[in-house]
Order: structure tokens, then C-alpha cells, then sequence
């Protein structure tokens, strides 16, 4: 009778030990299956995911970005295609372009405009490349000068060899007569102020 009783018994027990371990691991792969849906999940929705936008100054209708060099960013301003033009003719971009840090003082084509008639497109003619280095080198002050660095009565000297005069008027700053419109344009490799007259070196 004992014989009878207890075989049953050890395999009842043993059915359900067997039972329990499957479910376990049933249940284990089926919360492992889920981590890794949600995981893959995650990283999909990481991935596509926008980045953020580089902070930046818009100029002639395109932002400029420190990212880009200061070539790279007036290339893509519309209202400084006239500079640009005088930039390459000169056989500045590559300069332009290199490690810096530049200043750079950028008339724009309005204030190109406002030089005698032909004088820009006499500039561009290859035999006065000479006098076109010398009016843009002008613009250019080796080193990083954020506006609020700028003082009243301060010199600073061009890459061009000459000195130009701050001036703080009515809380603008004014560069040899020409006013600064937009400032701190940074760029990978210095800052750019628009201006709105071109300056020429004093003789």
C-alpha cells in the first residue's frame, strides 16, 4: 500500500517541479523579449531624432554659423556677393580660410554701392589686383575683437599694414567712419562686423 501511495506521489512532485522550471523560463524569455523591443525601440527613436540646430547670426538672409570659416560663411550671405567676388579676385580666400584668428570688417553691397560709379569693376580688373589686397587687407585686423572689446579712440592695425580708428558714438561703433550694423558674426577661425561703407587705407 505504501509502494502504491508514494510512487504517484514522487511524480506528481516531479511533474510539477518540471511545469514550474518551463514556465520560468518561458517567462524569462518572454521579459528578455520585451527589454530588447523596448531597447531597439529607444534607439530608433534616438536615431531619428532631429539634431539641434547650430546657433548662429543670420546675415543676408543665411545663417552664419561658428562651425564655418569666415569665407564659408560670407559665401552664403547675399547682401556681401560683392565682397566675396573682390575677396577671390585678390587671391584672399585661401587666407581668408586659414587658421586665423581675423577680424574682418565686411562692407556690404550696398555699401560697394556707394563708391563712384566703376570703381568696383575697375578694381576687378586683374591689372589692379595690387590696389584691391590693399583696400580688403584694410578690413582685416589679425586677431579676435568681439564688439564690447572695441573702446572709443582705439587703434587697431590691419593686416594691410595701417591703423583704423575706433570710434563709440551713441552706443554703435563706428570703424573710420563706417558703422558697424551687425556684430559678432563668429566663424571657426575669427568675427566678422558688417559695415556699411567701405574704408580705404589712409595715404
Amino acid at each position: 500500500m505504501k509502494k502504491t501511495f508514494v510512487l504517484p506521489l514522487v511524480f506528481a512532485v516531479l511533474f510539477s517541479s518540471c511545469g514550474s522550471n518551463e514556465a520560468g523560463t518561458n517567462n524569462g524569455s518572454d521579459a528578455n523579449g520585451t527589454q530588447t523591443a523596448t531597447a531597439t525601440t529607444d534607439s530608433n527613436t534616438a536615431a531619428s531624432a532631429p539634431a539641434p540646430a547650430e546657433q548662429g547670426v543670420s546675415v543676408g538672409g543665411a545663417m552664419m554659423v561658428p562651425s564655418k570659416n569666415i569665407v564659408e560663411n560670407a559665401a552664403n550671405s547675399a547682401d556681401h556677393t560683392t565682397l566675396v567676388a573682390a575677396v577671390k579676385a585678390a587671391g584672399l580666400a585661401e587666407t581668408l580660410s586659414g587658421q586665423g584668428p581675423f577680424t574682418v570688417f565686411a562692407p556690404t553691397n550696398e555699401a560697394f554701392g556707394k563708391l563712384p560709379a566703376g570703381t568696383v569693376d575697375n578694381l576687378l580688373k586683374p591689372e589692379n589686383k595690387g590696389q584691391l589686397t590693399s583696400i580688403l587687407t584694410y578690413h582685416v585686423v589679425p586677431g579676435s575683437f568681439r564688439a564690447a572689446e572695441l573702446k572709443d579712440g582705439q587703434k587697431l592695425k590691419t593686416a594691410e599694414g595701417k591703423e583704423l580708428t575706433v570710434t563709440i558714438k551713441d552706443g554703435s561703433v563706428m570703424i573710420d567712419g563706417a558703422k558697424v550694423t551687425i556684430p559678432d558674426v563668429i566663424s571657426s577661425n575669427g568675427v566678422t562686423h558688417v559695415i556699411d561703407a567701405v574704408v580705404t587705407p589712409k595715404k
